[in-house]
């Protein structure tokens, strides 16, 4: 079965407009529900298709001689560019499959989001806050960049069902003892 290669795209727009801590956002278990874009007719082989935004908004005060950013850090589904190939999915088994793939693309994305919060709330920034809020935000997102590549490139797009599985695990691992997350909730 040819799989498609994925990819779960961070992109960043920045606006000085939010106010205040950014609340925990709850993580989303995907459904066949959320691909509602159109499959694309060149995906050679291709069965899903996985896209997401981080929003990042935020403001800076100055306190005590450096700056604090109260950061709002949003992570979207865009449901209307995701998409699943439906006549690909031969059983119900291919498309479990195919779902939970797709589920490790959003959580990569999820876990940068999450990331990028923690580094904020953390740092004490200088008066060049814009240049290094820009600077996390990068590498951080520069990081799951590569594990999407890496993680669609050991499971050779799903098909390897033994590497799959210890993403599986990696992702629930990494799930269950983030920081500040409510453990019960998954």
């Amino acid at each position: 079965m040819s799989v498609r290669w994925i990819k779960c795209t961070g992109i960043i727009a920045l606006f000085l407009l939010m106010m205040g801590k950014a609340a925990a956002q709850q993580f989303h278990q995907l459904t066949v529900n959320d691909f509602g874009g159109t499959p694309r007719a060149n995906a050679r082989g291709v069965i899903a298709y996985t896209n997401c935004t981080i929003d990042f908004k935020y403001q800076a005060s100055r306190q005590n001689g450096s700056y604090i950013i109260n950061a709002f850090v949003h992570l979207i589904l865009n449901t209307d560019r995701s998409w699943l190939d439906r006549s690909k999915i031969t059983s119900p088994q291919v498309l479990a499959e195919v779902l939970k793939h797709e589920q490790g693309h959003y959580t990569i994305a999820y876990l940068e989001q999450q990331e990028v919060l923690r580094e904020i709330a953390k740092t004490r920034f200088s008066r060049n806050y814009q240049y290094e809020a820009m600077a996390i935000f990068s590498r951080i997102d520069a990081k799951y960049k590569q594990l999407n590549t890496d993680y669609d490139e050991d499971t050779q797009h799903m098909t390897d069902r033994v590497q799959q599985h210890s993403w599986d695990v990696y992702f629930q691992k990494q799930l269950r003892f983030m920081p500040g997350e409510d453990r019960d909730s998954r």
